[in-house]
């Protein structure tokens, strides 16, 4: 996992409800290009997952602002 940085993210899903998830910053690639993806907090998610063995490896999810 090489992730740059993960924040709490709170969101609208498709229905209008509000939902709670992650957004995974990784760092720039060769092109200087930084991708982001949102990952739902889902336990069957592999995404999700991996982020939490990216905490358990002494990362930290950031509060968002």
């Amino acid at each position: 996992m090489d992730f740059k940085n993960a924040t709490i993210k709170y969101f609208d899903d498709a229905d209008g409800t509000k939902k709670i998830g992650i957004l995974v910053t990784y760092p720039p690639n060769e092109k200087g290009e930084v991708t982001s993806l949102s990952v739902p907090i889902a336990e069957g998610n592999t995404d999700y997952q991996n982020i939490l063995k990216w905490v358990a490896e002494g990362n930290t999810i950031e509060e968002a602002d």
